[in-house]
């Protein structure tokens, strides 16, 4: 294997960087390739548009993207739920290492459950997806939307400024902050976001057969075949990715089991779906069986009126 040092681009914020140099130093583990860490600031790292407005969390990859393209990094590290779903010309997912848990978390003031709460509560959260669906769990409750990053969240608690934040527990993980987590919403109460505790691995595709092949090393078959199946429920719905979407996928003893649901953003109305599909052995074949299983899914539920709910909360 090459000893040449390979530069990773990364978001600047505390877990961006720190979930890249995981993913840099399991690389380094497995191929013996040294990895230089290269910050990038993306326009959605510096504005202060909520990210409905921006329209979605692709705001957070382009920058990575554009420097991929022009060849001053060899391949960047996101968050695979910020990752749109539409294929980018000319790059490749090359690998999805093993996914981290994929629950919602709340961090309260005063070490408050969810239930606990008090008619009234502010909840700050940035995610039409948890706001529609924790709506649906506690009507009584105030969503107000926030931005920033999980420090700067974790923050407005602590100052007042709203009782309690929702995050992802992996992130929370990934910084050290699962202290400040004071309740865990298991996929049957809230569904996570598709792809969520994830990390997509993504350079130019004419690399990912050549020079950067070695990045396979990271790839982990059965994260690739549960997101995969959860993100064609998203692409299938036509949906961005801060629709109010949910989607978790399950693989256990062959058998690949998926969940979604798309809530409006008052919790007012849903439309929730459920399948499953035995996989077939190569994995190649089992990534398009999780494929095909998300979109009859998507379907499914877009004859049930899920395509009107996600038109609705993106005029909203």
């Amino acid at each position: 294997m090459s000893s040449a040092t390979a530069r990773l681009g990364t978001r600047r914020s505390n877990m961006a960087t720190t979930q890249s140099r995981a993913v840099a130093d399991l690389i380094t583990a497995r191929t013996g390739v040294p990895i230089e860490l290269v910050p990038i600031t993306s326009f959605g790292d510096v504005t202060r548009a909520h990210l409905t407005q921006l329209g979605g969390t692709g705001v957070f990859v382009s920058a990575l993207r554009d420097e991929l393209a022009a060849g001053r990094i060899e391949f960047a590290v996101h968050s695979l739920k910020d990752l749109p779903t539409a294929p980018a010309e000319g790059l490749a997912l090359a690998a999805v290492p093993e996914r981290d848990d994929p629950r919602d978390a709340l961090c309260a003031r005063d070490g408050l459950k969810f239930a606990d709460l008090p008619a009234g509560a502010r909840i700050g959260t940035g995610s039409p997806r948890r706001a529609a669906q924790l709506a649906v769990l506690r009507r009584d409750l105030v969503f107000v939307p926030i931005r920033g990053n999980a420090e700067t969240r974790l923050a407005k608690v602590s100052a007042g400024e709203v009782d309690a934040v929702v995050l992802a527990y992996a992130g929370l993980g990934r910084i050290g902050r699962l202290d400040d987590v004071t309740d865990v919403f298991e996929p049957e109460q809230v569904l996570p976001a598709p792809g969520q505790g994830a990390l997509a691995v993504e350079c130019r595709a004419a690399d990912a057969d050549g020079p950067l092949r070695y990045l396979a090393a990271v790839d982990h078959a059965e994260t690739r075949i549960s997101v995969t199946a959860e993100r064609t429920v998203l692409a299938e719905l036509e949906a961005g990715c801060a629709a109010p979407v949910g989607a978790h996928a399950e693989c256990h003893d062959g058998r690949l089991r998926l969940r979604a649901a798309v809530v409006a953003v008052d919790g007012s109305e849903s439309v929730r779906g459920e399948r499953a599909v035995d996989l077939p052995e190569p994995p190649g074949a089992a990534v398009e069986a999780a494929a095909e299983l998300g979109r009859a899914l998507a379907r499914e539920m877009i004859a049930r009126g899920a395509d009107r709910i996600v038109a609705a909360a993106a005029r909203a």
